[in-house]
């Protein structure tokens, strides 16, 4: 995955006066989820905008409020693709990937961004955009290729993430489809259906004709 570097501040202040306040100076709310899990009770001291979340059997995680820019997030979130965030928090750093966005449903303006924090050993779940490679056959044969899945959800270190996943369809006949089971990438796991359709070459009415005049 490409970097994207991203200055971010503790958010103290909760509240929706507070976030209409934030909202009026050009900032978004954020959180950052911890995806470690620590022993409870927690002996270290939170940094500001920390704060611990109980999940089961005296477990928790971290999760941190924090404050970005608008304009310092437009290229992460107005963008096919998807990045590696180096996040500058605390005076620490910490790697990030952008996991949920809310929009405000009449201005579609950014109303919440929530960050996952990574860590090169641990997987984590999350879509990429599929490329298509190639020149179907059925294409060639008058038929038309339709995609119908122009995102994958794939498991992996976000170390072994790809920028993209590569869908080759030179085989790919008239009336023929590839569905997510029919794909395999070293290293990562689809989490989509396997019986869900990524792409196929539908018959086109020419494709027909052309069809049925050979069997003539």
């Amino acid at each position: 995955m490409k970097v994207f570097e991203l200055n971010a501040e503790p958010r103290l202040e909760l509240g929706k006066k507070s976030v209409k306040a934030l909202r009026k100076e050009g900032k978004i709310p954020a959180v950052i989820n911890g995806s470690k899990v620590v022993e409870l009770p927690y002996k270290e001291a939170l940094k500001p905008g920390e704060k611990l979340v109980e999940i089961a059997d005296n477990r928790g995680i971290i999760t941190t409020d924090i404050v970005v820019n608008s304009e310092d997030v437009r290229k992460l979130i107005y963008t096919p693709d998807i990045f590696e965030v180096d996040l500058k928090i605390n005076g620490e750093d910490k790697k990030v990937v952008m996991k949920e966005l809310q929009f405000q449903p009449v201005k579609d303006t950014v109303l919440h961004i929530d960050f996952l924090e990574v860590y090169p050993d641990k997987p984590i779940v999350m879509e990429v955009p599929v490329q298509i490679e190639g020149h179907a056959e059925g294409v060639k044969a008058g038929g038309k290729l339709s995609v119908s899945m122009r995102k994958l959800k794939v498991r992996a270190p976000y170390t072994q993430i790809p920028e993209r996943l590569v869908v080759n369809v030179d085989t790919l006949g008239l009336g023929k489809s590839l569905a997510v089971g029919d794909l395999h990438y070293e290293g990562l796991e689809l989490i989509n259906a396997k019986n869900a359709v990524v792409c196929a070459v539908q018959l086109t009415r020419a494709a027909r004709g052309a069809a049925a005049k050979a069997e003539a």
